[in-house]
């Protein structure tokens, strides 16, 4: 690529550029590249999540139809000598879609590129990811649903052609040119469907939704981080956690770690099914693998209202909590557990929730 050449007022040269990096306004890569990796999947205490992930298919557990199709998937891909076509995963947070992007390029023996919808804030910043590819590379981006529409315009052709579309120069002496990319493959991760557009998600060769895991399945990952991490644990133990992790692998490592914590300085170690439900308890995990805002949820419901249904931003309002964390992290396995419905007219608790809480619920609940 020819050097000197301007993208949204950003001059840039792909082949001087540090691999994988973005360049800002000020052309500054490094600037950009720490806020990148800033905006790269955001979660708490990265290095002990990641020290547990499964880096192949085998390793892998639960999700088994979406396993067996990307196994056929990859094996296709490597037999014909090409990059495997765009992936789509979506689902709730947790479930293991940024993993599964990592396997797919180890399957593949290839590099991975990693980087976030919001990071990728214009067109400037996309050219200067895919003009760093190599063949047969895997660029991932989480959280695909929140990049801009401009800069998702520049990665169709991208997707399709294998081409960027650039302009060149400023004013009358503007050309647009259009540059060769390399093969590659893009793994889209999304907790939000419905907020995709519909060229957007049309351009993924294959989609994927992770469901969350039954019990059974998230014991056996708990006892796999355990081995990983030199705690000793019974299956009982194990089923305990699993219980309540809310059907999410990612809460069920950060559970185990907290229980392992609990075991260490009040008991001789070894989790046991008492020692996880005690530990769990005192974390204020309880037998459902409700937290502390889920319980003050169901309360506000069935003891502040009244049982009456009330508005997502009233509920906002209640909790001091922003209504978008309500309705996208705790209120899909409040739901899936039958402990709160939406109705016309708002949230509403059910005879569930009262059971759990211990109260009567009123007539007509």
């Amino acid at each position: 690529m020819a050097s000197g050449i301007e993208i949204e007022g950003i001059v840039f040269d792909a082949g001087s550029m540090p691999h994988g990096s973005v360049i800002g306004q000020d052309g500054n890569a490094s600037d950009a590249r720490e806020r990148t990796v800033s905006a790269e999947l955001q979660e708490d205490d990265l290095a002990f999540d990641r020290s547990l992930r499964p880096k192949y298919l085998k390793d892998y557990l639960g999700q088994e139809k979406i396993k067996e199709s990307l196994a056929i998937l990859i094996q296709a891909a490597q037999a014909r000598g090409e990059a495997a076509d765009h992936i789509l995963f979506s689902g709730p947070p947790g479930l293991g879609k940024t993993t599964l992007a990592t396997v797919v390029a180890n399957e593949m023996g290839a590099n991975i590129k990693t980087t976030s919808g919001p990071a990728i804030e214009r067109t400037g910043d996309l050219a200067a990811i895919l003009t760093n590819l190599e063949e047969g590379d895997v660029l991932f981006i989480d959280e695909i649903h929140r990049m801009n529409r401009m800069v998702e315009e520049v990665l169709y052709p991208a997707l399709e052609d294998y081409a960027l579309d650039i302009v060149v120069g400023k004013g009358p002496a503007a050309r647009s040119i259009r540059l060769d990319l390399p093969h590659f493959t893009l793994i889209g991760a999304t907790t939000r469907t419905g907020l995709l557009t519909g060229p957007l998600r049309d351009r993924f060769g294959i989609a994927f939704r992770l469901q969350y895991y039954n019990p059974d399945e998230l014991a056996a990952i708990v006892r796999r981080s355990a081995s990983i991490l030199d705690v000793q644990i019974s299956e009982d133990g194990a089923l305990e956690i699993a219980r309540r992790s809310r059907g999410t692998p990612r809460l069920a490592n950060r559970l185990l770690k907290r229980v392992r914590d609990w075991a260490q300085v009040r008991g001789d170690g070894m989790i046991t099914e008492d020692v996880a439900a005690e530990a769990l308890s005192f974390f204020e995990v309880d037998s459902l693998g409700l937290d502390a805002m889920d319980n003050r949820i169901l309360e506000m419901l069935a003891v502040q209202f009244s049982g009456r249904p009330v508005g997502l931003t009233t509920m906002a309002s209640a909790l001091s909590e922003d209504p978008d964390t309500i309705e996208d992290v705790y209120e899909p396995f409040l739901m899936q557990q039958g402990l709160v419905v939406r109705t016309p007219k708002g949230r509403q608790a059910t005879a569930r929730a009262y059971e759990h809480l211990g109260l009567v619920p009123p007539e007509g609940v």
